[in-house]
């Protein structure tokens, strides 16, 4: 998908998502699916980009596939420059910490997400980078 029809296809997703309540149908439809806001590392502005999330008890975990491309998401790299962030799950919106998870604990998380959609597989097979897994955690304050 071209950087404009990504943007088109993020925009839509964004807003069904806000205007049911958290939902989406289609491919995502029954997924566990949130918007992540974070801010531009270059621009310095809000970017929210819907994804899915592995719901691990307390803990919110999500995946930088960025479909098995070659590159990471631009959202990964505005949490590395920048880890405060937002989270829209259903109607409640939080502030977040991302914390990137590695070595056997980031295994684990990305097979359980494997289990669970078998795409995630086939993301990891399309590319030669290792896919970030990230820990969204509820700021306190």
């Amino acid at each position: 998908m071209d950087a404009q029809r990504t943007l088109e296809f993020n925009a839509r997703n964004i807003a069904e998502f806000r205007a049911s309540g958290g939902k989406l149908g289609g491919r995502f439809e029954g997924a566990p699916v949130l918007l992540l806001t974070t801010i531009g590392a270059k621009s310095g502005q809000p970017r929210t980009s819907p994804m899915m999330y592995l719901p691990e008890g307390e803990r919110i975990i999500v995946f930088a596939s960025n479909e098995g491309k070659d590159s990471h998401p631009s959202w990964y790299y505005n949490l590395r420059a920048n880890p405060s962030a937002t989270v829209e799950l259903g109607t409640d919106a939080f502030a977040v910490t991302a914390t990137e998870i590695t070595g056997d604990e980031h295994d684990r998380l990305y097979g359980i997400q494997e289990q669970h959609y078998p795409g995630f597989a086939a993301y990891r097979e399309r590319t030669e980078r290792v896919i970030p897994v990230i820990e969204l955690v509820r700021s306190t304050s």
